[in-house]
């Protein structure tokens, strides 16, 4: 009988945290250009300019970053999902992330994994996704 007890326990658990992880899943949608340049006018605003903390602010508005562990890679190379190389770009945002890595100075963390990670192809793609904004205009 505790056997039965235990597993019904377990499995309700597993179901909770199922649920949990799919609602904070389905909350976070692809952002679109628009969305991008709006988040980066308030955040020029809030930072007085200064290009690290309005980088950081902007992808914390874009659901890309948290102070705990930085880039999510996944976020990220599902907005570039197109490109057809989203294992590689994990692996590039997740090496930047860690090498950058400096818990006490979130702003050039942030920073610094960004310019490490878009060094290469995937500099360009951010290019091409923020011209879209021009395109649609």
């Amino acid at each position: 009988m505790n056997h039965l007890r235990l597993e019904i326990i377990c499995w309700s658990c597993l179901l909770i945290a199922m649920a949990v992880s799919t609602e904070a899943a389905s909350v976070w949608k692809l952002p679109t250009a628009q969305m991008v340049y709006e988040d980066l006018e308030k955040c020029r605003q809030e930072s007085l300019e200064e290009d690290a903390p309005t980088l950081r602010c902007l992808v914390k508005k874009m659901g890309l970053w948290t102070d705990e562990s930085g880039y999510n890679a996944r976020r990220i190379a599902k907005i570039f999902a197109g490109h057809n190389q989203m294992e590689e770009l994990m692996l590039v945002v997740e090496h930047c992330n860690r090498k950058e890595q400096d818990t006490s100075h979130l702003d050039d963390w942030a920073f610094l994994a960004y310019r490490c990670a878009t060094s290469g192809q995937f500099g360009h793609w951010v290019k091409d996704f923020m011209s879209q904004k021009e395109v649609e205009r």
